[in-house]
């Protein structure tokens, strides 16, 4: 039973991720990688500016703008790997990646971050699954916080882990509510 849960996870994973991608495409395809030239600063406000709008609408259950919460998650699992090929190539002055490129470079830090979240779902046995979404928002928004403040101490933890896993966390919180919410049919 608890292997079929995992193989679950791990197909429902790739469904919102497949998701994701095909917007990161859409909008590389309008946009082209002008966003190579965000620093990481710049994309971890992008996703806490989306994090709080997703608390505020849990919270308030009311939302003005004509952006469904489904979409703020997907644009946290886009932020989170953008800001981690950021972290790995640095950043540019101009747009160099092409498509391909761009992509293949997605999916890299996605496989990297479902092997993290296959590994942490063995160990914890599909803790997220009782897990609430607004519970999972709150933990997107420490997340960020944690990332705030290890920009602010220019990158240096005394015993913490760096900016790296707490996005690879953003990114896989971001996915768990989405299979939630658009697989399993959760309220928010």
């Amino acid at each position: 039973m608890k292997q079929k849960k995992m193989n679950d996870t791990s197909a429902q994973y790739d469904l919102i991720i497949q998701e994701a991608e095909d917007i990161f495409k859409k909008k590389m395809k309008d946009y082209g990688a002008s966003w190579r030239v965000l620093r990481l600063p710049s994309l971890t406000d992008q996703m806490y500016i989306k994090a709080k709008r997703l608390r505020q609408i849990q919270e308030t259950g009311k939302t003005l703008v004509h952006e469904n919460p489904e979409d703020a998650f997907l644009a946290l699992i886009n932020y989170a790997a953008m800001a981690l090929i950021q972290l790995e190539k640095g950043t540019a002055e101009e747009p160099d990646m092409n498509l391909n490129d761009a992509v293949q470079a997605y999916r890299k830090q996605v496989e990297i971050s479902k092997n993290l979240m296959l590994k942490k779902n063995h160990d914890y046995g599909e803790a997220w699954r009782e897990m609430r979404i607004a519970s999972m928002t709150d933990l997107i928004l420490q997340k960020l916080l944690r990332i705030k403040q290890i920009e602010e101490n220019s990158g240096k933890t005394l015993i913490s882990e760096g900016v790296e896993g707490n996005y690879r966390d953003i990114l896989n919180y971001a996915v768990f509510s989405l299979i939630k919410m658009k697989l399993e049919g959760e309220k928010m």
